[in-house]
């Protein structure tokens, strides 16, 4: 069985009344080792010899063009799975930060079509996966904004 690590982030900004914002992208299924197009946040492979802030640093300006995240201390939360690529079983580790940027505008890499900045309900609902639904609330329990 092979194994995968990846880091990303939870992406969110205030608008100008202090309302919150989450960034989800839009990853086709012709660019990404799923069978269907899914939103999700940012996230990538960790290289060897980087540290999981730097990949997501690394991977939020390639694919978003966003370089002046700020984490949130405290919160870091894995999520584990199994998925299936070319017939054999990848067992992958990916872990989230939550991680403030001041800049609206989004610049897409080639691998995401489309991206969306969404309440907290609505960027729940929108998220493809259930494990990144459990990790989102964990998310907006810890800014203290789950349920509103």
């Amino acid at each position: 069985m092979k194994f995968e690590k990846s880091a990303g982030a939870i992406v969110f900004r205030r608008g100008r009344g202090g309302e919150i914002y989450f960034l989800l992208l839009h990853y086709p299924s012709a660019t990404h080792r799923s069978h269907k197009d899914y939103w999700d946040f940012v996230k990538g492979h960790v290289e060897k010899g980087e540290g999981e802030i730097a990949t997501v640093r690394r991977e939020a300006a390639e694919e978003t063009g966003l370089t002046d995240l700020e984490f949130t201390a405290g919160f870091r939360a894995p999520m584990r799975y199994f998925f299936r690529h070319r017939g054999g079983l990848i067992f992958k580790t990916a872990v989230f930060y939550l991680a403030e940027t001041k800049n609206e505008n989004i610049t897409l890499s080639g691998e995401h079509d489309d991206f969306i900045w969404l309440s907290h309900p609505k960027a729940r609902e929108m998220l493809s996966f259930k494990n990144a639904k459990k990790i989102f609330g964990e998310a907006g329990k810890f800014l203290n904004i789950a349920g509103k």
